[in-house]
């Protein structure tokens, strides 16, 4: 497709207000914030061109807006990822920001006893501080996802992985999160993270992965 030359001059000023806030130009802090800013400020300028049948006012104007908010939603998540960090007190829980979301990664062994669905009572009290999160960022939504490794049966595992997951959506909601902001669903052994071929890996299979994003 052939640009207009206004048309192309606002883009590469869109690109260009995008860059000022660069993760390159950042420290490690702000960079996540920097992306959503990136993100935000390309998306932005495409919506601007359609909105206003390709006018580089319009592609400008889009820019801006997409990279405030952008920088907005990459800002709310890194506070809310830092405020988990600080409530949840097993270290083996880790919790890392992967674009706009939240990934929050719980190994097997410290939820459930083997081959149960069970939620240990040493773990809630983790997971009543996610709840907590969860309540102090309304503006988000969580997938809980259950993973086992390939012990056993392929049908057993997959049912094993979502009963677990519903038991820590369950967990939440008694914490207070409204179920209605929460998905529950069981890979089995399907999304394996490392080889199951050694202990080890197979330990790091089976986990729960909670995947927090923003709503929009």
């Amino acid at each position: 497709m052939f640009l207009r030359p206004s048309v192309a001059i606002a883009l590469c000023g869109a690109i260009g207000l995008t860059a000022c806030t660069s993760p390159n130009n950042l420290g490690s802090n702000n960079r996540n914030t920097a992306s959503g800013a990136v993100i935000g400020g390309l998306t932005g300028a495409v919506a601007g061109l359609a909105a206003t049948g390709g006018e580089a006012r319009g592609a400008a104007l889009g820019a801006t807006l997409g990279a405030g908010v952008g920088g907005i939603i990459g800002s709310q998540m890194d506070r809310q990822a830092a405020a988990l960090r600080q409530s949840v007190g097993d270290s083996r829980i880790t919790i890392e920001r992967q674009g706009d979301v939240l990934l929050v990664r719980m190994p097997q062994d410290i939820l459930f006893s083997s081959s149960s669905y069970s939620v240990n009572p040493a773990i809630q009290a983790d997971l009543a501080a996610l709840a907590a999160n969860l309540n102090q960022y309304p503006n988000t939504t969580a997938v809980v996802t259950g993973h086992t490794d390939n012990t056993g049966s392929a049908t057993s595992n997959q049912q094993l992985s979502l009963r677990r997951a519903q038991s820590v959506v369950e967990i939440l909601v008694s914490n207070g999160v409204a179920r209605s902001r929460l998905t529950a669903t069981g890979r089995g052994e399907d999304a394996p993270i490392a080889s199951n071929l050694t202990p080890e890996g197979r330990a790091l299979n089976r986990r729960v992965d909670i995947v927090i994003r923003p709503n929009g």
